[in-house]
């Protein structure tokens, strides 16, 4: 097959060591026109081309430059798992009311002014905050115990039980500039996280948050139960446009609170996921890949209002000039 003729997946990806060669080693073995391999990029010329159908970000949260790569990229036709323009909607406290409008069930959530500012930030700048706060108000809303995070964290990271208002005026003094929410503590029968690929595979994974560990088990949801975490899963996936995503449950009296499930970057390690899960996630993602790089999908930048002021013919000009 002449080069040209080849499509490629390139992948951006950060400390883990499993799933990366795992994943490069099952798209090319399959010899089916696309090849997988690690993207090098340095020094990017405004408007340059980019030489990759597909792209799988695993770091670009950590890496400005790789997110502004990518940005571009989809300028060009490329298409990114995940959208790195959707990921700026990525905050818990906008989950929560995007599961709501949804329709899925989710712990009532209440998003917390920050403790401390950055330099620069005086008192003429926060005239529109109310002051003091009426904790007892929001305590008695969330009702306790509940849960004091991060909006914007993940890995369990600044994650607190709080119990009275007392604990949480400690924690939340020590939050810092980081934008903190509060959050209703469901007291789980039974917890699963959803591995969700391209937006329509799920994978429900009973999973114990205490252990933060993962157990195999056919049979661990009834067939309702897990009939209705599929659906919500796929539902807030496909509202979000992530094709690379995990989703968490709470279950509480056989209902799915959806805890978690903004994770564009999810886990993937093989330690972490078991063998048998971790084979799921490196063929899944394998599919949906080698799918999207040979259908030249533009289906992502369409999505984008600037997308329908780019003239035609330099749209194919610049595909050409990727082959």
């Amino acid at each position: 097959m002449a080069d040209k003729d080849v499509r490629r997946i390139g992948l951006f990806v950060g400390r883990e060591w499993s799933w990366p060669p795992a994943f490069i080693d099952e798209v090319n073995n399959r010899d089916e026109g696309v090849v997988a391999e690690y993207v090098k990029v340095g020094g990017t010329q405004q408007d340059e081309p980019c030489p990759y159908d597909v792209i799988v970000d695993r770091i670009s949260h950590e890496i400005p430059y790789y997110r502004s790569y990518l940005k571009n990229a989809i300028l060009q036709g490329s298409y990114v798992i995940n959208n790195p323009f959707m990921w700026a909607s990525d905050d818990k406290f906008f989950e929560a009311g995007l599961a709501t409008k949804l329709g899925v069930a989710s712990p009532r959530t209440i998003l917390l002014p920050n403790k401390d500012y950055i330099p620069g930030i005086v008192a003429e700048s926060l005239r529109n905050l109310e002051y003091p706060l009426n904790w007892q108000a929001i305590v008695d809303y969330v009702g306790l115990p509940a849960i004091l995070k991060d909006a914007h964290g993940g890995g369990w990271k600044e994650v607190y039980k709080i119990d009275n208002v007392d604990e949480l005026l400690f924690r939340y003094n020590q939050s810092g500039t980081l934008q903190m929410i509060l959050q209703e503590f469901i007291e789980w029968d039974q917890y699963v996280r959803c591995l969700c690929i391209d937006q329509s595979e799920i994978l429900p994974m009973k999973y114990d948050p205490k252990e933060r560990r993962y157990h195999v088990e056919d049979d661990h949801l009834s067939p309702e139960l897990e009939a209705r975490v599929v659906g919500d899963a796929r539902k807030l996936c496909q509202a979000l446009g992530y094709d690379m995503n995990t989703v968490e449950f709470a279950v509480r009296d056989g209902i799915p609170y959806a805890i978690d499930f903004m994770n564009p970057a999810p886990d993937m390690d093989i330690y972490s996921l078991t063998p048998f899960y971790f084979d799921w996630a490196v063929k899944h993602m394998a599919d949906m890949c080698i799918k999207k790089a040979k259908t030249r999908s533009q289906e992502q930048k369409n999505d984008f209002r600037w997308a329908r002021f780019l003239p035609k013919a330099e749209e194919e000009k610049k595909v050409a000039a990727k082959r």
